[in-house]
């Protein structure tokens, strides 16, 4: 395939994240401005500004490679490889079939956790929502076969799925497997009644009863963080977050709140350094920076720091480059994986759903990362789910789970008013806040 390439870069000296538009026999890599301030809730679209640089010829040459990949698979740069392995693995569940898009199905394949039982629950209860896209009763009909082998799979593996549920939480798993089974019940007779508007609230409810017992199945932090990071704020689990932003200019959207779930297990350096700015207030008060329709981006703080100075020290806060790879137990530090050349490595936590939140960065500079976020908003021909050129470069570390799509209306000079941890502060260890205060 003949292409035309051609690399453009604006940067103002913030964090940068690429962006890849495509144009007939054209693709154009750009490296925008990644800017931020305080954020505040409301939503509302408005491009940000950017500044030139001097061009790189070996930002180029990546874009060039990346996008041969991409474009003609001569080298395979896709994530999405499937593994040799038993016919129904948690991780064969993953990625076979179509990239999974929903932030609170990425969630729980995510867990560490290794049982085929409630595996086998879940993927039948999640195609739900597949089936609902079908008119007329043949969705109801798919629905009831999805909600029996279900079941089915529960009935068959209950037993292992307890076996599995960590000690210390055997009670809490046993009451979400007896609610799992009454809901099970109830949503059979939703069914009969062809109640069709009650099918995706109470599909909902069950795989909330199903990522608790996920979640009872973890037994403690699975992992020792390398020596070097392990006194830095820590997230050793997973925490649950608010964002409030002020919309300004918006008739139809004055507020929002954006729940956000942060991976600790995946991404423990990473969360537990948003977590720690978020207790100290960082967000509070700052605007979104960068709104272009591919990202929300914030974090930037006033002056000429672009990030978070730590006033204990007077100095930046930097974080490393944190990449959790599927079948691998630590992450990876440091390092790209295509720097790694494992181009055909999947992320435990990929670029797949709107509202994926991952940490910026100097382009070449892993480990320049310190307070400045972004949150991917959709993609284009050059960036589909499970095969752009984002997994494994950035440090993802969350999702947006409530109100995600309204991140599509937020403009540049929305204020983020507040982000408060509502669950999982706990999880955090080494605390830089408790320390300043």
């Amino acid at each position: 395939m003949a292409a035309l390439l051609s690399c453009h870069y604006t940067t103002s000296g913030r964090r940068t994240i690429p962006t890849i538009s495509t144009k007939p026999n054209h693709f154009f890599n750009h490296h925008t401005n990644y800017r931020s301030k305080r954020f505040s809730p409301h939503c509302s679209l408005r491009n940000s500004t950017s500044r030139n640089s001097s061009f790189s010829l070996k930002e180029c040459a990546i874009s060039v490679a990346l996008a041969i990949g991409l474009v003609t698979g001569v080298p395979d740069w896709t994530a999405n490889a499937t593994p040799i392995g038993p016919a129904i693995p948690n991780l064969s569940v993953l990625i076979s079939g179509p990239p999974i898009k929903d932030p609170e199905a990425l969630l729980r394949y995510a867990l560490p956790i290794d049982n085929k039982a409630i595996r086998e629950v879940q993927k039948p209860l999640e195609d739900i929502t597949e089936s609902l896209k079908v008119s007329g009763t043949k969705a109801l009909d798919s629905a009831e076969r999805n909600l029996k082998q279900a079941s089915r799979a529960l009935k068959q593996g209950k037993s292992l799925i307890l076996a599995g549920v960590a000690e210390s939480k055997k009670e809490h798993g046993k009451e979400m497997i007896d609610k799992l089974e009454a809901g099970m019940d109830e949503f059979e007779q939703i069914i009969l009644d062809k109640s069709r508007e009650k099918i995706a609230p109470k599909q909902k409810e069950l795989l909330s009863y199903v990522g608790g017992v996920e979640e009872d199945m973890v037994d403690g932090f699975p992992y020792e963080v390398p020596e070097e990071y392990r006194s830095m704020p820590l997230l050793k689990g997973r925490a649950t977050v608010d964002m409030k932003v002020k919309v300004k200019d918006n008739a139809n959207l004055e507020e929002c709140v954006f729940r956000i779930v942060l991976d600790g297990y995946n991404a423990p350096v990473t969360a537990g350094n948003f977590v720690d700015l978020v207790e100290r207030h960082f967000y509070d008060g700052m605007e979104i920076q960068r709104a272009d329709g591919f990202v929300v981006q914030t974090g930037d703080p006033e002056g000429p720091a672009e990030g978070f100075i730590d006033p204990s020290t007077e100095k930046p806060r930097t974080i490393p480059l944190e990449i959790m790879v599927e079948g691998e137990k630590v992450p990876v530090y440091g390092e790209t994986l295509e720097e790694l050349g494992q181009y055909k490595s999947q992320t435990k936590l990929p670029f797949n759903a709107f509202g994926t939140m991952a940490m910026a960065r100097e382009e070449f500079e892993d480990n320049s990362g310190s307070s400045q976020v972004f949150w991917l908003l959709k993609e284009s021909e050059l960036t589909p789910s499970n095969a752009n050129i984002l997994d494994g470069r950035y440090s993802v570390f969350g999702y947006v789970i409530k109100n995600e799509e309204l991140l599509a209306d937020l403009k540049v000079g929305d204020v983020i008013e507040s982000i408060q941890v509502v669950s999982g502060l706990d999880n955090l260890v080494n605390p830089s806040y408790k320390i300043a205060s």
